[in-house]
C-alpha cells in the first residue's frame, strides 16, 4: 500500500482524495464547488459535519465542510461596499466559494497534496475590481491537513482582503471551553463585547461570536462526542476566530479570519496586497485522540 495517495473519483462532482496510509487519515475536496474540503478525517475520525443536500445542489450555499472565503469574511452592509468612488455589490463571504477552481497539480512525495487555482474574471470583476490568482495547496501529513494559500495581486495598484475559512466541525455539545488565550468576545447577538469566563455557549444563539484579543495563532476545542481534541494553528494573519452554528444542528463552525465582519465598509484593518506582490498563508489542523 502506498504511504501518501491522491485518488481522483466521480459522484455528483469531480472529487479528489487524499489519503495517508499510516495514521488512517484522509480529505476529500471538491474543486467544482468553491475547491470546499467536504471530508475531513484524521487519525481515523471525521472531523466535518456536510449537509449532503446543499452540496449536491448546484445553487445552495454549501452547509458544512471548510468553505473558503474570499476577497471578505462575513457580511457588508446591505450586501454593498464603495471603493474608489464606485459602489459594488458582494455576496456573503466574497466570490470564491461559488465558483469553480482549476486543477493545477497532485503530489504524493512525502505527503498527499493537491493544488487549486482560482483566477479572476469578467464575473468576479462585477463584485471585486481587482484581478487576481489565488493558489491552494491541500496537504495531508503526519496526521494533519495544512492548506497553504498564495494571495497574487495581477492588479494595477493595491488590493484589500480579508480572507478567511468558515469550517464546521462535528461537535456534541455546543458549551465549550475553547482553548485560546484570548480574553474577551464580541457578541453579535447584541452587539456586547464580554469577558471570556471559561466556557462559551452558543447554545440557542442565532448570530456569531468573535474572539477579540487572542494573541496565539491557535484555537483548540473537543472532538466529535466530546472525544479528542481538535487544534488549528494558523498564520499571524488571521487575527480573529468567528463561532458560529445552527440550532438544532450538530457543528459548531470555528473560524479564523484576517477581520471581522463588513471591514469593507469600514477600511481600518484591511490588507493590502501591492499591485504585483502575493500574500502567503497557511492554516493546519490537527486532531489527538487522546
Amino acid at each position: 500500500m502506498k504511504q501518501y495517495e491522491v485518488r481522483k473519483h466521480d459522484e455528483t462532482y469531480t472529487l479528489y482524495t487524499l489519503t495517508e496510509a499510516a495514521t488512517d487519515s484522509s480529505v476529500t475536496i471538491c474543486p467544482e464547488r468553491g475547491a470546499i474540503a467536504i471530508s475531513c478525517r484524521l487519525n481515523g475520525e471525521e472531523l466535518f459535519y456536510l449537509d449532503e443536500a446543499t452540496l449536491i445542489d448546484p445553487e445552495a450555499n454549501i452547509r458544512g465542510g471548510n468553505p473558503i472565503l474570499f476577497p471578505i469574511s462575513g457580511q457588508l452592509v446591505d450586501g454593498r461596499y464603495e471603493w474608489d468612488g464606485v459602489t459594488y455589490p458582494m455576496r456573503n463571504h466574497g466570490v470564491a466559494r461559488n465558483r469553480p477552481w482549476e486543477f493545477v497539480s497532485l503530489s504524493e512525495e512525502g505527503e498527499a497534496a493537491l493544488t487549486l487555482r482560482l483566477c479572476s474574471g469578467e464575473a468576479t470583476r462585477i463584485e471585486y475590481p481587482f484581478d487576481f490568482e489565488l493558489l491552494f495547496t491541500y496537504a495531508l501529513k503526519d496526521g494533519a491537513l495544512q492548506i497553504r494559500q498564495s494571495y497574487r495581486n495581477l492588479s494595477e495598484s493595491s488590493m484589500p482582503i480579508y480572507a478567511g475559512f468558515h469550517p464546521y466541525f462535528k461537535i456534541s455539545s455546543k458549551r465549550i471551553a475553547y482553548g485560546t488565550d484570548a480574553t474577551q468576545i464580541l457578541d453579535y447577538n447584541d452587539q456586547v463585547v464580554k469577558p471570556i469566563q471559561g466556557e462559551i455557549d452558543m447554545d440557542g444563539l442565532q448570530e456569531s461570536v468573535a474572539l477579540l484579543d487572542a494573541t496565539e495563532p491557535a484555537i483548540s476545542f473537543p472532538g466529535p462526542e466530546g472525544q479528542g481534541t481538535v487544534r488549528m494553528t494558523y498564520s499571524d494573519v488571521f487575527k480573529y476566530v468567528v463561532l458560529w452554528q445552527v440550532e438544532g444542528k450538530p457543528f459548531v463552525c470555528v473560524e479564523p479570519w484576517m477581520a471581522l465582519t463588513a471591514e469593507l465598509n469600514r477600511k481600518e484593518e484591511l490588507q493590502m496586497i501591492p499591485a504585483g506582490q502575493t500574500l502567503e498563508a497557511e492554516l493546519t489542523i490537527h486532531y489527538n485522540q487522546s
